[in-house]
């Protein structure tokens, strides 16, 4: 068995199908790990193949390494269900796991398609992340959210494009912006981090301003300005729900 597919999920329904359709003809097997969906989740991705594992929630890291150790591929590509691997994507993966590799780890451009545009500017665009090894040679950190992949071995990279279909409305944006600042602030209780004014209020200010003119986001049109506001907003609302769970915990 050349290449495993791993993924986590959570109410994916939005565009799983096309995630899994990406890769089916390159996987020898699809590996999911889903947690307890309420929506159409489970049952797309069994119409397109995948074996579905359904555990309780336990934090990003935890999750995606139960996903890899029901990974039997000589290679693993992880990725998240609302990433699409292009055809020329595809292509390299094949040559790799064919023998034509000079790495055990490869780091794949990650490029953000939010609002229905894909955002070249604002720090969106052209992001490497970890998303193919031989199986063995990486293991994912702990953390609730955003998590990190650890692995002794020298990184590759592929610039052909993964398209990770961050936000496809407004609407959907705010329906993940609750969870993911909780999980945020949930992740810097467990590191012992502290809330501070500098954090709530000007951090976020300073956010705005790197990625809108620092990093050119305003190319992006309104897309671009909108993504930036509420990037700003997304660190204020972390680092206030820090506050709240600190005040919780001296009751």
């Amino acid at each position: 068995m050349k290449l495993s597919v791993g993924i986590i999920t959570y109410n994916e329904e939005r565009i799983l199908g096309k995630t899994l359709e990406a890769v089916r003809e390159l996987a020898d097997e699809i590996i999911i790990v889903d947690s307890n969906s309420s929506d159409a989740t489970v049952e797309i991705a069994r119409s397109k193949g995948a074996a579905v594992y359904t555990e309780n929630w336990k934090g990003f890291g935890p999750q995606k390494n139960s996903v890899i150790d029901k990974c039997k591929g000589e290679w693993i590509l992880l990725i998240d269900a609302d990433e699409v691997i292009s055809k020329e994507l595809k292509e390299t993966i094949k040559t790799i796991i064919d023998g034509k590799n000079k790495y055990e780890v490869y780091d794949i451009n990650r490029c953000s398609v939010c609002f229905g545009k894909e955002l070249k500017y604002g720090g969106w665009s052209n992001q490497y992340a970890t998303r193919l090894w031989k199986n063995g040679s990486v293991k994912v950190s702990d953390n609730l959210v955003h998590e990190e992949f650890e692995t002794m071995s020298t990184k590759g990279k592929i610039k052909e494009k993964i398209y990770h279909y961050t936000y496809l409305t407004l609407s959907d944006y705010i329906t993940r912006f609750d969870r993911y600042t909780t999980l945020g602030a949930e992740e810097y209780v467990k590191r012992g981090k502290k809330s501070s004014f500098f954090n709530v209020v000007i951090n976020p200010f300073f956010k705005f301003i790197r990625m809108y003119i620092f990093r050119l986001g305003f190319l992006d049109g309104i897309e671009g300005l909108i993504i930036a506001l509420f990037s700003g907003m997304y660190t204020m609302t972390k680092y206030f729900k820090l506050r709240e769970m600190e005040k919780t915990s001296l009751k």
